[in-house]
Protein backbone atom coordinates (compact mmCIF):
# COMPACT_ATOMS: atom_id res chain seq x y z
CA UNK A 1 0.00 0.00 0.00
CA UNK A 2 1.33 3.46 -0.98
CA UNK A 3 1.85 5.59 1.26
CA UNK A 4 -0.41 8.78 1.36
CA UNK A 5 2.65 11.10 2.43
CA UNK A 6 5.42 10.16 1.44
CA UNK A 7 8.01 11.40 -1.02
CA UNK A 8 11.31 9.72 -2.55
CA UNK A 9 13.30 12.55 -0.11
CA UNK A 10 10.39 11.75 2.96
CA UNK A 11 9.08 8.44 2.49
CA UNK A 12 7.66 8.22 5.68
CA UNK A 13 6.58 11.73 5.86
CA UNK A 14 8.20 14.44 7.95
CA UNK A 15 6.61 14.72 11.02
CA UNK A 16 6.03 11.05 13.09
CA UNK A 17 5.19 10.92 16.39
CA UNK A 18 5.71 7.41 18.01
CA UNK A 19 2.15 6.71 19.14
CA UNK A 20 1.36 5.51 23.05
CA UNK A 21 -1.18 3.01 23.66
CA UNK A 22 -3.97 3.35 25.40
CA UNK A 23 -4.73 1.09 28.20
CA UNK A 24 -8.14 0.84 30.55
CA UNK A 25 -7.20 1.14 34.52
CA UNK A 26 -7.17 -2.87 34.38
CA UNK A 27 -4.13 -2.73 31.53
CA UNK A 28 -6.95 -3.99 28.60
CA UNK A 29 -5.87 -2.18 25.71
CA UNK A 30 -8.44 0.61 24.53
CA UNK A 31 -8.58 0.19 20.95
CA UNK A 32 -11.82 3.22 20.80
CA UNK A 33 -8.92 5.39 22.46
CA UNK A 34 -6.25 4.36 20.34
CA UNK A 35 -8.58 5.33 17.12
CA UNK A 36 -9.53 9.18 19.20
CA UNK A 37 -5.70 9.40 19.83
CA UNK A 38 -4.48 9.10 16.44
CA UNK A 39 -7.05 11.42 14.95
CA UNK A 40 -6.33 14.20 17.51
CA UNK A 41 -2.56 13.30 16.17
CA UNK A 42 -3.23 13.82 12.39
CA UNK A 43 -6.19 15.84 12.45
CA UNK A 44 -4.72 18.32 15.45
CA UNK A 45 -0.88 17.85 16.13
CA UNK A 46 -0.09 17.84 12.59
CA UNK A 47 1.72 14.79 12.00
CA UNK A 48 1.98 13.04 9.01
CA UNK A 49 2.53 9.69 10.13
CA UNK A 50 2.52 7.40 13.19
CA UNK A 51 4.41 4.85 14.38
CA UNK A 52 2.59 2.06 15.95
CA UNK A 53 3.57 -0.23 18.78
CA UNK A 54 7.53 1.41 18.97
CA UNK A 55 8.95 1.60 21.92
CA UNK A 56 6.92 4.61 23.13
CA UNK A 57 3.52 2.16 22.63
CA UNK A 58 5.04 -0.05 24.97
CA UNK A 59 4.76 -2.83 22.41
CA UNK A 60 7.31 -5.34 24.27
CA UNK A 61 3.84 -5.77 26.97
CA UNK A 62 1.68 -6.18 24.16
CA UNK A 63 0.42 -9.27 22.43
CA UNK A 64 1.16 -10.40 18.38
CA UNK A 65 -2.97 -10.29 18.82
CA UNK A 66 -3.15 -6.64 20.65
CA UNK A 67 -0.72 -5.48 17.91
CA UNK A 68 -2.89 -6.55 14.97
CA UNK A 69 -6.22 -4.87 16.24
CA UNK A 70 -4.10 -1.42 17.05
CA UNK A 71 -2.65 -1.66 13.86
CA UNK A 72 -5.72 -2.30 12.28
CA UNK A 73 -7.45 0.24 14.11
CA UNK A 74 -4.59 3.42 13.17
CA UNK A 75 -4.95 2.26 9.61
CA UNK A 76 -8.63 2.70 9.65
CA UNK A 77 -8.84 5.82 11.47
CA UNK A 78 -5.96 7.73 9.58
CA UNK A 79 -4.49 5.36 7.26
CA UNK A 80 -6.44 7.66 4.05
CA UNK A 81 -4.10 10.85 5.25
CA UNK A 82 -1.50 9.89 7.66
CA UNK A 83 1.70 7.16 6.58
CA UNK A 84 1.01 4.44 9.23
CA UNK A 85 4.03 2.80 10.24
CA UNK A 86 4.10 -0.64 12.12
CA UNK A 87 6.77 -1.49 14.53
CA UNK A 88 7.87 -4.72 13.87
CA UNK A 89 11.24 -5.22 15.41
CA UNK A 90 11.99 -8.28 17.96
CA UNK A 91 15.50 -9.67 19.34
CA UNK A 92 14.05 -12.75 17.30
CA UNK A 93 14.32 -12.72 13.42
CA UNK A 94 11.79 -15.09 12.73
CA UNK A 95 9.28 -13.42 15.05
CA UNK A 96 9.93 -10.02 13.64
CA UNK A 97 9.22 -11.41 9.82
CA UNK A 98 5.97 -12.52 11.50
CA UNK A 99 5.27 -9.50 12.37
CA UNK A 100 5.82 -7.64 9.63
CA UNK A 101 4.17 -9.98 7.55
CA UNK A 102 0.85 -8.99 9.64
CA UNK A 103 1.26 -5.96 9.40
CA UNK A 104 1.51 -5.60 5.54
CA UNK A 105 -1.76 -7.63 5.59
CA UNK A 106 -2.98 -5.34 8.26
CA UNK A 107 -2.77 -2.18 6.09
CA UNK A 108 0.52 -0.60 7.09
CA UNK A 109 2.17 1.89 5.10
CA UNK A 110 5.78 0.47 6.30
CA UNK A 111 7.76 -1.02 8.75
CA UNK A 112 10.00 0.32 11.91
CA UNK A 113 12.25 -2.32 12.48
CA UNK A 114 14.99 -2.06 15.61
CA UNK A 115 18.19 -3.25 16.31
CA UNK A 116 17.55 -6.93 18.05
CA UNK A 117 18.29 -5.77 21.80
CA UNK A 118 19.43 -7.83 24.12
CA UNK A 119 21.29 -10.31 22.85
CA UNK A 120 23.95 -8.27 21.04
CA UNK A 121 24.34 -9.81 17.92
CA UNK A 122 27.31 -9.50 15.40
CA UNK A 123 27.37 -6.64 12.45
CA UNK A 124 26.79 -9.56 10.54
CA UNK A 125 23.73 -10.85 12.53
CA UNK A 126 22.34 -7.52 11.87
CA UNK A 127 22.40 -7.53 7.83
CA UNK A 128 20.84 -11.08 8.01
CA UNK A 129 18.35 -9.74 10.28
CA UNK A 130 17.35 -6.48 8.71
CA UNK A 131 17.26 -8.27 5.53
CA UNK A 132 15.36 -10.97 6.20
CA UNK A 133 12.60 -8.60 7.48
CA UNK A 134 12.64 -6.39 4.20
CA UNK A 135 12.86 -9.41 2.17
CA UNK A 136 9.54 -10.62 3.95
CA UNK A 137 7.08 -8.22 2.85
CA UNK A 138 6.75 -5.62 0.15
CA UNK A 139 6.93 -2.26 2.24
CA UNK A 140 9.54 -0.22 2.72
CA UNK A 141 11.18 -0.41 6.56
CA UNK A 142 12.89 2.35 8.44
CA UNK A 143 16.07 0.83 11.01
CA UNK A 144 15.53 1.95 14.17
CA UNK A 145 19.24 2.48 15.46
CA UNK A 146 19.10 2.61 19.40
CA UNK A 147 22.27 1.22 20.90
CA UNK A 148 21.37 2.72 24.69
CA UNK A 149 18.39 0.32 24.72
CA UNK A 150 19.58 -2.62 22.03
CA UNK A 151 23.36 -2.33 23.32
CA UNK A 152 24.42 -2.19 19.72
CA UNK A 153 24.97 0.09 17.06
CA UNK A 154 24.36 -0.04 13.53
CA UNK A 155 27.23 0.53 12.13
CA UNK A 156 28.29 2.89 8.86
CA UNK A 157 29.45 -0.13 7.26
CA UNK A 158 26.82 -1.75 7.84
CA UNK A 159 24.03 0.65 6.44
CA UNK A 160 25.79 1.06 3.69
CA UNK A 161 25.33 -2.83 2.63
CA UNK A 162 22.04 -2.58 3.84
CA UNK A 163 21.59 0.86 1.50
CA UNK A 164 21.83 -1.64 -0.88
CA UNK A 165 18.43 -2.91 0.07
CA UNK A 166 15.81 -1.90 -2.45
CA UNK A 167 13.05 -1.75 0.36
CA UNK A 168 15.30 -0.25 3.63
CA UNK A 169 14.62 3.48 3.03
CA UNK A 170 15.57 5.24 5.83
CA UNK A 171 17.10 5.47 9.65
CA UNK A 172 15.76 6.48 12.85
CA UNK A 173 18.74 7.29 14.18
CA UNK A 174 18.79 6.98 18.12
CA UNK A 175 22.35 7.44 18.48
CA UNK A 176 22.97 10.73 18.42
CA UNK A 177 26.05 10.85 15.92
CA UNK A 178 25.64 13.43 13.13
CA UNK A 179 28.65 13.25 11.92
CA UNK A 180 28.15 9.40 11.10
CA UNK A 181 24.89 9.92 9.84
CA UNK A 182 25.99 12.45 8.22
CA UNK A 183 28.58 10.30 6.19
CA UNK A 184 25.82 7.45 5.62
CA UNK A 185 23.58 10.12 3.72
CA UNK A 186 26.66 11.63 1.66
CA UNK A 187 27.18 8.03 0.53
CA UNK A 188 24.10 6.20 0.13
CA UNK A 189 20.31 7.27 -0.46
CA UNK A 190 18.93 6.30 2.86
CA UNK A 191 16.56 9.00 4.64
CA UNK A 192 17.77 10.42 7.93
CA UNK A 193 15.09 10.78 10.88
CA UNK A 194 16.06 12.05 14.24
CA UNK A 195 14.79 9.51 17.25
CA UNK A 196 16.07 11.65 19.86
CA UNK A 197 13.98 14.82 20.23
CA UNK A 198 16.36 16.38 22.05
CA UNK A 199 18.51 16.66 18.64
CA UNK A 200 15.46 17.27 16.10
CA UNK A 201 16.60 20.52 14.26
CA UNK A 202 20.46 19.60 15.14
CA UNK A 203 19.59 16.69 12.87
CA UNK A 204 17.38 18.79 10.28
CA UNK A 205 20.76 20.78 9.98
CA UNK A 206 22.87 17.83 8.49
CA UNK A 207 19.95 17.11 6.16
CA UNK A 208 17.45 14.09 7.67
CA UNK A 209 14.17 14.38 6.66
CA UNK A 210 12.10 14.83 9.75
CA UNK A 211 11.28 13.09 12.92
CA UNK A 212 9.63 10.26 14.85
CA UNK A 213 9.43 12.36 18.05
CA UNK A 214 7.44 11.71 21.24
CA UNK A 215 6.97 15.41 22.25
CA UNK A 216 4.57 15.34 18.96
CA UNK A 217 1.70 14.23 21.32
CA UNK A 218 1.15 17.24 22.59
CA UNK A 219 3.50 19.61 20.45
CA UNK A 220 2.82 17.69 17.00
CA UNK A 221 2.08 21.14 15.24
CA UNK A 222 5.14 23.07 16.82
CA UNK A 223 7.38 20.21 15.27
CA UNK A 224 5.39 20.54 12.02
CA UNK A 225 5.99 24.07 11.66
CA UNK A 226 9.61 23.71 12.75
CA UNK A 227 10.55 21.04 9.57
CA UNK A 228 8.39 23.87 7.58
CA UNK A 229 10.34 26.95 8.52
CA UNK A 230 14.06 24.70 8.34
CA UNK A 231 12.95 23.64 4.54
CA UNK A 232 11.75 26.96 3.64
CA UNK A 233 15.28 28.79 4.76
CA UNK A 234 13.62 30.70 7.68
CA UNK A 235 16.22 29.06 9.60
CA UNK A 236 15.40 32.02 12.27
CA UNK A 237 12.26 30.96 13.11
CA UNK A 238 13.45 27.27 13.19
CA UNK A 239 15.56 27.90 15.88
CA UNK A 240 12.33 30.22 17.31
CA UNK A 241 10.52 27.10 18.04
CA UNK A 242 13.64 24.67 18.98
CA UNK A 243 14.00 26.94 22.19
CA UNK A 244 10.30 27.17 22.97
CA UNK A 245 10.14 23.51 22.96
CA UNK A 246 12.93 23.15 25.10
CA UNK A 247 11.02 23.32 28.56
CA UNK A 248 8.56 20.82 26.93
CA UNK A 249 11.33 18.42 25.23
CA UNK A 250 12.74 18.22 28.50
CA UNK A 251 10.01 17.35 30.94
CA UNK A 252 8.70 14.71 28.80
CA UNK A 253 12.31 13.49 27.62
CA UNK A 254 14.66 13.52 30.68
CA UNK A 255 12.78 12.95 33.64
CA UNK A 256 11.34 9.50 33.56
CA UNK A 257 10.62 6.88 30.79
CA UNK A 258 9.07 8.77 27.87
CA UNK A 259 5.49 6.90 27.64
CA UNK A 260 5.01 7.86 31.03
CA UNK A 261 5.48 11.25 30.85
CA UNK A 262 3.90 11.43 27.55
CA UNK A 263 0.23 10.15 28.94
CA UNK A 264 0.65 12.68 32.06
CA UNK A 265 1.42 15.28 29.14
CA UNK A 266 -2.08 14.32 27.02
CA UNK A 267 -4.19 14.32 30.24
CA UNK A 268 -3.01 18.01 31.13
CA UNK A 269 -3.60 18.91 27.45
CA UNK A 270 -7.06 17.13 27.86
CA UNK A 271 -6.41 14.03 25.86
CA UNK A 272 -6.73 11.34 28.50
CA UNK A 273 -4.55 8.11 26.98
CA UNK A 274 -4.81 5.70 29.91
CA UNK A 275 -2.41 4.28 31.82
CA UNK A 276 0.78 2.39 31.11
CA UNK A 277 1.15 -1.33 31.86
CA UNK A 278 3.79 -2.69 33.81
CA UNK A 279 6.68 -2.89 34.54
CA UNK A 280 6.18 1.34 34.03
CA UNK A 281 4.14 3.28 36.58
CA UNK A 282 2.03 6.01 35.88
CA UNK A 283 3.62 9.61 36.83
CA UNK A 284 3.92 10.85 40.24
CA UNK A 285 2.20 13.50 41.97
CA UNK A 286 5.31 15.20 42.42
CA UNK A 287 6.54 14.20 38.31
CA UNK A 288 2.87 15.79 37.65
CA UNK A 289 3.47 18.95 38.97
CA UNK A 290 6.84 19.87 37.46
CA UNK A 291 5.46 18.69 33.96
CA UNK A 292 2.73 20.90 34.23
CA UNK A 293 4.38 24.10 35.15
CA UNK A 294 7.12 22.91 31.99
CA UNK A 295 4.50 22.58 29.41
CA UNK A 296 3.13 26.03 30.05
CA UNK A 297 6.46 27.96 30.23
CA UNK A 298 6.80 26.20 26.64
CA UNK A 299 3.72 27.64 25.50
CA UNK A 300 0.75 24.61 25.93
CA UNK A 301 -2.41 25.19 27.20
CA UNK A 302 -4.13 23.07 29.82
CA UNK A 303 -7.33 22.00 30.93
CA UNK A 304 -8.28 22.85 34.44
Amino acid sequence: MASPTGTSDAPFGRTLTAMVTPFTSDGAVDYEGVQRLAAYLVDEQRNDGLVVSGTTGESPTTSDEEKDRILRAVVEAVGDRATVVAGAGTNDTRHSVELAEAAERAGAHGLLVVTPYYNKPPQEGLLRHFTAVADATGLPVMLYDIPGRAGVPITIETLFRLAEHPRIAAVKDAKGDLFAGSQVMASTDLVFYSGDDLLNLPWLSVGAAGYVSVVGHVVGAELASMVDSYRSGDVENALAVHRQLLPVVSAIMTRTQGAIMVKAALKLVGQDAGYVRPPLVDATEEQITALREDLITGGLKLVD
